[in-house]
């Protein structure tokens, strides 16, 4: 068995504080690398970093609230002031907004697009900006399965992750020989999805996929740990897709409500 090892490495996670983010925080922390544990919760940062430590890993949290642009460059700088470079960068951060799930396109008003798109896309657009000004050599973002197939309910959402995924292209041209890509997750219930989603409406997307099944956060933190690694160092501009085969699948359930 070929071990993942990235000791020596600097690893810049946002949205670490809970969910996806702290599992893949805490993955590539066990390959070795020193992890900057971003999020606009100082508390959740802590907790991560604490889980970090406590199986011996290295981490700093870093505080910043990725809506106000100043804070992106200042996240960038302060994860290379503390730990000395940025190699790896995964753009995890985005929301999925409570209560409004499933809305019908045409009841989505102009701030509710405008929220949507800044969280999901512009956000983890200006961040890789940084990033790359930084010199990372691998930049990740987490996308969604939403955007492989129709979503009723979730436009909003499943346009702005659209946009990543063009992103990584245009992005693995223009910064190579950095490495652009992007993981687009199945149903994955995170705390943002599960108080969005009924449950019977998350039910029915699971049973719609071939594996009958969700997707857990480990898998998605060690599918991260192996692309951001020279294991994957051929591969860029690619949307990888972990979604239990759900892009497979036409029957989606219909809008819940």
């Amino acid at each position: 068995m070929i071990a993942i090892d990235h000791t020596g490495r600097v690893v810049l996670v946002t949205g670490a504080g809970a969910g996806i983010g702290r599992e893949i925080a805490r993955w590539f922390a066990r390959a070795g690398a020193a992890v900057a544990v971003a999020d606009v919760r100082a508390d959740k940062a802590d907790e991560t970093v604490a889980a970090i430590a406590a199986e011996g890993g290295r981490a700093v949290a870093i505080v910043k609230n990725l809506r106000d642009d100043p804070e992106i460059q200042a996240m960038v700088d302060e994860t290379v002031d503390a730990l000395g470079s940025l190699d790896v960068a995964v753009n995890n951060v985005g929301n999925f907004p409570p209560g409004r799930v499933p809305t019908p396109t045409v009841d989505m008003d102009g701030a509710f697009w405008r929220d949507l798109l800044d969280q999901n896309l512009v956000m983890a657009a200006l961040s890789a900006a940084a990033e790359a000004r930084a010199g990372a050599d691998v930049i990740l973002f987490v996308s969604s399965g939403e955007t492989t197939r129709p979503s009723p309910g979730m436009a909003a959402y499943a346009a702005a992750k659209a946009g990543i995924n063009h992103l990584v292209t245009t992005l693995a041209v223009e910064l190579a020989p950095t490495r652009v890509l992007a993981i687009a997750p199945g149903t994955t219930l995170t705390e943002t999805v599960a108080a969005a989603l009924p449950d019977d409406y998350v039910a029915k997307i699971i049973e719609s996929t071939p594996l009958k099944r969700g997707v857990e956060f480990d898998e998605l933190a060690r599918l991260a740990v192996f692309l951001g690694s020279d294991l994957a160092r051929c591969i860029t501009g690619q949307l990888i897709l972990a979604d239990a085969g759900a892009f497979l699948s036409r029957n989606r359930p219909p809008s819940a409500g």
